[in-house]
């Protein structure tokens, strides 16, 4: 380490400040060799954050034998080729095509030139001067990146070149053997430097500024540690049929073990669930098809929350009482990711079962939950939901996207969901759910989902994000 820090001190004789791209030093070392020279004040150091443009492995296959688009145009023979060999290079047709290299008919491609140049190649050849558009183009493709390090500034200090005469550490082998040393004086006063722990996630702080609000207006939470649910709660119990879209496996993730659940603990609730289906009922015709037990003991992971609020309304119908309800936890969706869609995400959820409950009464709160959460500009949509009529979706405009997202659903539980359960028809549940990452990516200025969760968040952000109080 004191050979490391007079490499550092003899640069710095030669300039006013250094960077670590200079120092021949290990990397790994250098961090604790500023840490003490800048404790002795023998210089100042900063970190500055340094991009550079890197091929990835597939921008490196192809800089080797060439891109697809060019391998490609040479296949083709002076007659022309099979048109097969597009097959065979796929990506690489696209680009063909598009540059006009190329043309074909139903049986055959030809080329449009004698020869081209692979562009491609010559700018992944040429990575530090490409142009922005060039770059942006060529990541597309995942042929180059952006990698990120940290560098050192350092500077001299108040105390450099001032040979250290006192003793700043006090050891057994000093007092032992002591001679008169001299030693640093020791400040009382001085404060720590403040271990850095960690940081809560910005979902996390978001979540707990949404539970006070819920509890600010009177709530109890619901417990919802039941990520694996029956089709039964998800679905059935919701009066949403079996033949819906939602529960097909490419948005709904089946449990392959165990594939379906055990015996059900009320088989009562469980033939008028059936009955409602099949025949209807509580002023309804049903769906008029055949309802499969079989079918709703799938396992699933939960789709929403709302398995969770029925649940408790079905606990809550045998001695009912007004009651203001909400959950924020964990669902899952089988959907492709894009900016604004996961295939898990977090479900906000309320629910207010009384007598006497309007659609009016549902708009005017969650205006009120909204407006509390510091999204004003928000507007209401008709929607069809299995389970609630009439439903709403609620759309927040984003500001950094400019465009209205939807960040909530909302409305009124039917009969048919109700009535099985045994509540009286003077009884009205209104009900809404919304993520927890959308509105959060309103309030933090996110244009991308996926700078909030996931594997591409940015570290730095989470730990300088602050909890903003809605």
């Amino acid at each position: 380490m004191e050979e490391y820090a007079e490499i550092i001190l003899r640069l710095l004789e030669e300039k006013a400040s250094i960077s670590s791209d200079e120092i021949p030093i290990p990397y790994s070392c250098l961090h604790g060799v500023l840490l003490s020279l800048e404790s002795k004040n023998q210089i100042v150091f900063e970190i500055k954050e340094k991009h550079k443009k890197v091929l990835t492995d597939e921008g490196k296959d192809l800089l080797e034998y060439g891109s697809q688009e060019y391998n490609l145009f040479n296949s083709i023979g002076d007659n022309g080729s099979d048109i097969s060999i597009l097959e065979k290079f796929p990506l690489g047709a696209n680009y063909a095509f598009k540059n006009k290299w190329i043309r074909a008919d139903k049986e055959k491609v030809y080329r449009n030139k004698e020869a081209v140049e692979d562009s491609v190649v010559k700018q992944l050849g040429a990575l530090s001067i490409l142009t922005e558009k060039e770059f942006s183009d060529l990541k597309k493709r995942k042929l180059v990146d952006q990698s990120k390090t940290n560098i050192y500034i350092i500077s001299k200090g108040s105390s450099y070149g001032i040979a250290e005469s006192c003793n700043v550490e006090l050891t057994a082998e000093i007092v032992a053997n002591y001679q008169g040393q001299k030693f640093k004086k020791y400040n009382f006063n001085t404060v720590g430097n403040i271990p850095n722990c960690g940081s809560l996630h910005p979902l996390m702080k978001i979540g707990e500024e949404f539970k006070k609000i819920f509890i600010e207006m009177g709530f109890a939470e619901m417990k919802t540690n039941r990520y694996v649910e029956s089709s039964f709660w998800n679905f059935d119990s919701l009066f949403q049929p079996q033949c819906h879209p939602a529960r097909d496996a490419h948005d709904t993730f089946f449990l392959k073990n165990p594939e379906f659940a055990g015996s059900f603990e009320d088989e009562e609730y469980l033939k008028r669930v059936q009955d409602v289906h099949e025949s209807g009922g509580f002023g309804s015709k049903g769906h008029q098809s055949v309802w499969d037990r079989r079918e709703a003991m799938k396992n699933i992971l939960r789709t929403h929350t709302t398995s969770v609020s029925s649940r408790y309304l079905k606990d809550l119908a045998s001695d009912f009482r007004p009651v203001k309800l909400f959950s924020i936890d964990k669902v899952f969706r089988n959907e492709s990711v894009d900016a604004t869609h996961l295939a898990e995400f977090h479900q906000v959820e309320g629910l207010i079962a009384g007598e006497g409950i309007t659609l009016g009464d549902l708009m005017g709160f969650m205006g009120t939950f909204f407006e509390k959460l510091g999204l004003k500009n928000i507007k209401f949509k008709p929607a069809f939901n299995p389970y609630t009529e009439p439903s709403m979706e609620v759309f927040g405009y984003h500001e950094g996207l400019k465009k209205w997202i939807e960040i909530g659903n909302s409305g009124i539980f039917r009969p048919e969901m109700l009535g099985p359960m045994g509540f009286d028809e003077s009884v009205t549940v209104i009900a809404w759910g919304l993520s927890l990452e959308r509105p959060a990516m309103i309030k933090y200025g996110l244009n991308n989902i996926r700078d909030l969760v996931g594997h591409k968040v940015d570290i730095n952000f989470i730990k300088k994000c602050k909890i903003i109080h809605f």
